[in-house]
């Protein structure tokens, strides 16, 4: 029996591809193998030495520990990608709502008193206060070209519009995915220069902390909207709203709230919605249960923002053996020589690396005797150690 801990309300989507015989899931339990989380803050809470791994149900991390995990062996799994739909959707709703002023005219009617005539004649004064503009022929600038990214850019040349897209790290999978119609930009400011409309899909590092500031926005087409449904900090706030302030910009729409934003008339903030629909929680949950699961039981490893993936067939009948280490020389050579010295037959082994991390899966035709599992955990370097018993 594996021990789950959930520190947040997941999604029963998930928690049923969790079997009972095999999972005891609380949210509280004595000596947890592994923790799903969502929002809850990790930072304060004293995590045990039992926890072998942590699903976020979700993209972003910074609630989590990630390098005190990394330190102590222990891989957090995230769901990129899961709710990529819901962020599109509401990423597109935010353009069309800054395109035609509808939060202001919105408000403007819910200002109307009188009678009908006079609530009439006062729409058709007033309604030309609130002229937008149309999408197709306006450019989308799309920072970021990850699972959301990516479907920003092809949902927005949909609708006519030219998309110029900046990704110095987009992986081959999502190149994939990418409309060939999306122009590349040879940089951030030359993706700024060129557009109106400006989404940022990027993780909030000290590279990305305000990524988009003062000088960018200056760079921006005139009555320029900046979309930002990624992390508050990736946008320097106060740039913003002095750049909206000055007429330079459209609209700023985030799902970030603060009280600076809190009023202004050019502001569209969401209440932290990205991925607030029942079918992106699902999503998520469903994804990162899967890849607690495949680890506990299989070792394997997919979608962790600390660990290299590891993925390798285990065969009936094998033993397996699992070791987190430094990424340092030799360590394979030890960890060979200990099986070696007991004459155990490795049928198979996969090594990979990631930064400072290394992680090796070895299959053996044999049960893996405990001294042998105590002289590789005791290897100068190595982090963790787990035997997986055959079936």
């Amino acid at each position: 029996m594996f021990k789950i801990q959930t520190l947040n309300n997941i999604s029963v989507s998930g928690l049923e591809r969790l079997p009972r015989e095999r999972f005891e899931i609380a949210s509280e339990i004595s000596n947890p193998d592994a923790i799903l989380v969502r929002s809850a803050d990790m930072h304060k809470l004293e995590i045990p030495a039992s926890v072998k791994a942590i699903g976020r149900a979700g993209a972003g991390t910074n609630n989590i520990p990630v390098a005190l995990m990394s330190k102590r062996g222990v891989p957090v799994f995230n769901a990129p990608g899961a709710n990529a739909n819901a962020v599109k959707e509401l990423v597109l709703a935010s353009m069309f709502l800054a395109a035609r002023n509808i939060p202001q005219s919105l408000d403007f009617v819910k200002k109307l008193d009188g009678d009908d005539k006079a609530m009439h004649e006062a729409v058709e004064a007033g309604k030309k206060k609130f002229v937008g503009f149309e999408l197709p022929g306006r450019t989308l600038g799309v920072i970021g070209l990850g699972a959301i990214g990516v479907k920003v850019a092809n949902a927005a040349l949909e609708l006519g519009m030219t998309v110029y897209g900046y990704d110095p790290a987009m992986t081959v999978q999502n190149a994939w995915q990418l409309n060939s119609g999306v122009r590349q930009a040879l940089s951030v400011d030359d993706l700024v220069s060129k557009s109106q409309f400006i989404s940022v899909h990027v993780p909030l590092l000290d590279a990305t902390r305000g990524l988009i500031n003062a000088e960018r926005i200056k760079l921006m087409k005139k009555q320029g909207v900046i979309l930002n449904f990624a992390r508050d900090a990736i946008v320097d706030e106060a740039a913003v709203i002095e750049a909206l302030n000055a007429g330079h910009l459209h609209a700023y729409a985030c799902d970030f709230p603060s009280n600076a934003l809190k009023g202004h008339p050019k502001v569209i903030a969401t209440p932290h919605l990205g991925a607030s629909t029942g079918e992106a929680e699902d999503n998520c949950a469903v994804m990162v249960a899967d890849q607690i699961r495949e680890f506990l039981e299989l070792g394997t490893i997919r979608n962790s923002v600390n660990f290299p993936e590891a993925q390798m067939p285990l065969l009936p009948g094998k033993t397996r053996l699992c070791i987190v280490n430094e990424n340092v020389p030799n360590m394979v050579g030890q960890i060979s020589t200990a099986l070696a010295k007991r004459q155990l037959n490795i049928a198979d082994l996969l090594n990979k690396s990631r930064g400072d991390l290394a992680y090796t899966i070895v299959d053996l035709d044999q049960a893996v005797p405990a001294d042998a599992a105590q002289e590789i955990a005791a290897i100068p370097g190595v982090l963790a150690t787990r035997v997986i018993a055959a079936r």
